[in-house]
């Protein structure tokens, strides 16, 4: 217990002196839960003045100003909770009577607080303990009375206390039972036994407090207003029926008359509801009792109402509908009546009624919606000879002098748009609606009357007539989407090409807007996009393509609806598509830029969906596998066009990126990255295309870089790839791009070839060819390859002795000296120890080296030491003479022509170097 009060007193001392600590719900909460240990009856009484002082303290916290807005009803009942019990732990048998009084006022204002916040069975507890303390009080000020008059004061005080008190209990007991009517309806009944119980015996207090009676009375009828919403009837009368009692009781100190009848009303309306036939001499009773305390529309209204129900005879009906128009009761009462009446079959009854109203009202503005009520009603049931009649006399009116209010006017166009049942009734119902409207008069409504009498005259196949229809319209309001879209169904029925194309421009501009608000009235806020959709559906089926296009194209730019822009892109390429098989070539290169995009704004539409927003994921994959394989057909197409072939391509794989990462959908991604990286080499060979080769030049080194990263995500999703080709051309793509750009990093290309799992001799081969072929120029590393490309064929048990000598072919071509200024020793040696290769090859080959191959090394190398002979390097050129000489007896038919002429030639210059040597020596 000491434990429990000093975290108490902590716990308040830290949110009294804080005045509004960050942590207040988390304090509050705690303080509340450490309180239980008071709530026991059994609980000891504290005799320490600290814990009352700080009940008061923590009270008065509560209700200051500055705290109202921080904490919430529900927190504000916890602190005025733990204050009370901390005072009633003080409690003592001869506490002061100020104590008590402060007791009493917490507890009823704690009990109230838990009342507000819809927790009646905490604030009975607090009740209770106001009550008891009451009864307390009570017993000692009679006790010293002994006569005092003085003492009538507080005991009447008191007395007050006590049956605000008893009014919260019956509150609460009412509260609990609603809120226990869903499922204790056992319980609730004993609550409400216990709530009627408390409200008697502040009933019995009304002798003593009169002024407390319009209170009490409004109380019972909340009750039986909530009562009633929860349809329970019986309970709902007796409350209203205490409440109007309770009004009765002091008249100068009751609601007040006009209330009175408004329980009255109520209390009639739940007999009617409750069961019309069982109670129906209750339920006039009490609607007659309350017209006469206090005649207002709705009790009349109700009365009427509760004799149709009751099937009652017309004579009884009759007399109140006189007194609706005897006590000058609005025209919507009456309007409503009427309705009522034609509702329950009496339409004899409605409708001499209606003509009364309408010579009631005769002077007043509000006439015509009594006029157009009596026209609708006449047409509902057939008459249209008289209601015809009645509109031919309101048109007479307006241009008399008799005009219907705005309101009433518009009422009566809408119910003639809404009176038709085909296309040349309509037509009559919108010419009486065309005579309220002077010539030259402009107006929206007219506007749409228009648009109306046209559709009506093309169902009649009325073109001409449709058209002077539409020429109003559009004279009145060119700005309406639904003007321009009768213009242009006027306009392709005519064929008019140009027209229909301009009005579906028009229609797309219009569309961009916000609709206005007098079209929303008639349409939907997609009624635009619909109305595009509609104009092409019109178009296609008057073989009208461009129209049909241009209003797919505005519907994909305007619809919010994601399921609608797709069929219409599907519809746009479908279209492209189907003329690319009879048109030219130059009209080709411009269909294919439409189609291009239509799958560019098929991509971005697809980035932008979220699924389950407007389409599921399964629709959303079923999109993009549609749009990326038509991009992929399309890039087959373009074998002529590499640029667009290359954006087909890249359009594909971009499409397919929002594809389930499948087997078959990564290696099309592959396939098309492939592809479009050869369409970029391709595109950069050509010469006009300056423009293209500056893209490429800024392109392929982002473009070879993400690919890497896409093979190496293919990889670790797809499986092993190591016998796919396409990372081997890859490079070679990415060879060719970076040697044409001169890039510095075209090495490490070769370096990526030479670490691939398998190497061909051909892919090396033709890294040489790309790296020599113009305007690429790097001699070394086409050497490297070749040497790397004639090492493999040379390991191999087969190998191919015709691309051996390809190879050692072209490394000589590129070593060998052309002219003085390129011989140097390091050359020479390179150059020698090829040659050396050759001979080696030839030798084990067997006949099968190229006999042309071998004359060209021997004419080479014969030539090489002729140059050095000329370079007096006799010694050397001695050397590459015969090692030319050495290739003759490999030679086979020419061997014979050769040997003879080099013979002789060889022995010519062995002599001559000889002789020069021999000077050499003299001179030095």
């Amino acid at each position: 217990m000491e434990g429990c009060l000093s975290k108490i007193k902590e716990l308040s001392q830290e949110l009294v002196q804080k005045q509004i600590p960050g942590n207040v719900d988390e304090i509050i909460d705690k303080l509340f839960s450490e309180v239980s240990c008071l709530d026991s009856q059994n609980a000891v009484k504290i005799q320490e003045p600290q814990v009352e002082e700080s009940a008061i303290n923590l009270w008065n916290w509560a209700v200051t100003e500055h705290v109202g807005s921080a904490i919430n009803g529900e927190q504000r009942a916890k602190v005025r909770h733990v204050a009370c019990r901390l005072a009633y732990a003080c409690e003592t048998s001869d506490s002061k009577e100020g104590a008590i009084r402060r007791q009493i006022l917490m507890a009823i204002k704690t009990g109230r607080s838990w009342l507000d916040t819809k927790k009646p069975a905490s604030a009975d507890v607090f009740f209770c303990l106001a009550v008891k303390n009451m009864e307390l009080l009570y017993g000692r000020l009679k006790t010293r009375s002994d006569g005092q008059s003085d003492l009538n004061i507080p005991k009447g005080d008191v007395e007050k206390d006590l049956f605000r008190v008893h009014s919260y209990q019956a509150e609460s007991r009412n509260t609990s039972k609603l809120t226990a009517f869903s499922c204790l309806q056992a319980v609730a009944q004993a609550d409400h036994q216990q709530a009627v119980s408390y409200v008697q015996r502040c009933k019995d207090m009304l002798l003593r407090l009169p002024k407390e009676t319009g209170y009490l009375s409004l109380m019972c009828y909340n009750f039986g207003v909530d009562t009633y919403n929860l349809k329970k009837y019986e309970e709902s009368s007796f409350w209203l029926s205490q409440s109007y009692d309770i009004g009765k009781m002091h008249k100068k100190y009751s609601p007040g008359a006009s209330v009175q009848a408004k329980i009255l009303r109520l209390l009639a309306n739940v007999y009617m509801e409750w069961d019309c036939k069982q109670y129906q001499e209750k339920a006039l009773s009490a609607v007659s009792l309350a017209n006469k305390e206090n005649v207002h529309p709705a009790g009349l209204y109700l009365k009427i109402n509760i004799l149709l129900q009751c099937v009652s005879p017309d004579e009884p009906v009759k007399a109140e509908i006189a007194e609706l128009l005897d006590v000058e009761v609005p025209l919507d009462v009456c309007l409503n009546t009427v309705k009522l009446l034609m509702d329950a079959d009496r339409e004899v009854l409605a409708f001499e009624f209606l003509k009364s109203v309408c010579k009631h009202f005769e002077a007043s503005p509000e006439l015509g919606r009594a006029q157009v009520q009596h026209i609708k009603m006449l047409l509902q049931r057939g008459k249209e000879l008289l209601g015809k009649q009645k509109i031919e006399d309101i048109i007479t009116g307006h241009y008399t002098g008799k005009q219907l209010s705005p309101e009433a006017l518009n009422h009566l166009h809408l119910l003639l748009m809404q009176i038709a049942r085909n296309y040349s009734e309509a037509l009559q119902w919108y010419n009486y609606s065309l005579s309220f409207y002077s010539a030259g008069q402009m107006e929206q409504n007219l506007a749409k009357l228009q648009r109306n009498r046209a559709s009506c005259f093309l169902h009649l196949q009325q073109l001409d007539k449709a058209k002077e229809a539409i020429k109003e319209a559009e004279r009145c309001d060119p700005d309406s989407i639904f003007t321009q879209f009768s213009v242009y169904k006027i306009a392709v029925l005519e064929n008019d090409a140009d027209k229909s194309l301009e009005a579906v421009r028009v229609m797309g501009k219009l569309s961009e807007n916000p609709m206005r608000k007098e079209d929303r009235l008639l349409a939907f806020e997609s009624a635009g996009s619909n109305l595009l959709s509609l104009a092409a559906q019109i178009a296609l089926e008057n073989d009208q393509q461009d129209a049909a296009m241009k209003a797919l194209e505005y519907l994909c730019q305007q619809s919010q609806d994601s399921g609608q822009v797709f069929i219409a892109l599907r519809c746009l390429v479908r279209l492209v598509l189907s003329k690319m098989g009879t048109i030219t070539e130059e009209k080709r290169d411009t269909n294919l830029d439409i189609l291009r995009s239509y799958l560019k704004m098929a991509l971005l539409k697809i980035s932008q969906l979220n699924p389950g927003e407007s389409l599921s994921l399964e629709k959303k994959i079923d999109e993009a596998n549609w749009f990326r394989k038509i991009a992929w057909n399309s890039a087959l197409q373009c074998e002529d066009t590499p640029g667009m072939m290359r954006d087909f391509f890249v359009l594909s794989y971009q499409i397919s990126q929002f594809c389930p990462s499948e087997k078959a959908i990564l290696v099309g991604q592959k396939t098309c990255l492939l592809m479009a990286a050869a369409a970029s080499l391709e595109l950069a060979k050509i010469p006009s295309e300056s423009i293209e080769q500056a893209n490429f030049n800024d392109y392929v080194p982002k473009y070879f870089s993400k690919n890497k990263q896409f093979y190496s995500n293919l990889n670790y999703f797809a499986g092993d790839f190591s016998k796919d080709p396409t990372d081997t051309l890859l490079l070679l793509y990415e060879f060719e791009a970076r040697a044409k750009l001169n890039d510095p990093k075209l090495e490490t290309v070769l370096e990526s070839v030479l670490e691939l799992q398998q190497i061909e001799t051909k892919t090396l081969e033709t890294i040489a060819s790309l790296a020599m072929e113009p305007p690429a120029h790097f001699p070394s590393l086409c050497k490297k390859a070749l040497r790397i490309a004639l090492s493999l064929h040379r390991k191999r048990p087969d190998s191919d002795i015709l691309r051996c000598s390809q190879c050692l072919h072209s490394l000589i071509q590129l070593s060998l000296p052309t002219g003085v200024l390129e011989v140097e020793s390091r050359v020479l040696e390179e150059v020698w120890g090829y040659y050396e290769e050759a001979l080696l090859i030839i030798s084990s080959a067997h006949g099968e080296f190229p006999e042309v191959e071998i004359l060209w090394l021997l004419i080479r190398a014969w030539n090489t030491g002729i140059l050095l002979y000329s370079l007096a390097q006799y010694t050397e050129a001695e050397k590459w003479c015969g090692l030319g000489m050495s290739f003759l007896r490999h030679l086979g038919s020419l061997q014979a022509s050769y040997e003879t002429q080099m013979s002789g030639l060889y022995t010519e210059v062995l002599d001559r170097l000889d002789k020069a040597k021999t000077n050499l020596v003299t001179e030095a």
